[in-house]
């Protein structure tokens, strides 16, 4: 069963950001647009270059009034250990979130039971708490932060404007589409 449109499932996690613990439950979620970007393990390779990638372009999600969770199998305080010894992680400044019992991974569906771990799953979570991305890559492929951000301005466009939707590559600026009868068969 697709996720798309489904409301985010409840939860309550412990987190690390800005030097903190923090607690972190889908109520966070609510009122704004949030991405939640599921990732295997810390102290891995693939990872921490999304991290990083996600920590560099995390003030035009800000601007765009997004909020970015990444979210592992690991503790909270592997986040912080991971965040102090690494120098792509220490850019992050956004929420990392500890999923050791695997609840978060399981309510998103990437949970690989016989890992124990997440798979590379992305979602983009409307501000009723809907989930209106879903993107989930193979452990190998790593995300770029760029593609993303196109993808959520796309996703704010057709809920601010719900007669229109945005073609592909569609980018900000750019014209949309009023779907009708008349475009049937002539695009």
């Amino acid at each position: 069963m697709s996720l798309i449109n489904t409301e985010v499932k409840p939860f309550k996690a412990q987190a690390f950001k800005s030097g903190k613990f923090i607690e972190v439950t889908d109520a966070d979620l609510k009122g704004k647009w949030s991405v939640v970007f599921f990732y295997p393990a810390d102290f891995t390779f693939v990872c921490p270059t999304e991290l990083e990638d996600l920590a560099d372009n995390y003030a035009e999600f800000q601007k765009m009034g997004v909020e970015v969770y990444s979210v592992s199998t690991d503790t909270h305080f592997a986040h912080k250990a991971w965040h102090d010894t690494s120098d792509a992680v220490k850019k992050i400044q956004y929420t990392m979130i500890g999923d050791p019992t695997h609840a978060i991974s399981r309510n998103f569906d990437v949970l690989i039971e016989a890992d124990g771990i997440a798979d590379r799953g992305t979602f983009v979570i409307d501000p009723s708490g809907k989930i209106q991305i879903v993107e989930i890559n193979a452990g190998g492929i790593g995300r770029d932060a760029s593609e993303l951000l196109r993808k959520v301005k796309a996703a704010q466009y057709v809920a601010a404007h719900p007669n229109e939707v945005c073609p592909a590559k569609w980018k900000e600026g750019e014209k949309t589409l009023a779907p009708s009868l008349d475009l049937v068969g002539k695009i």
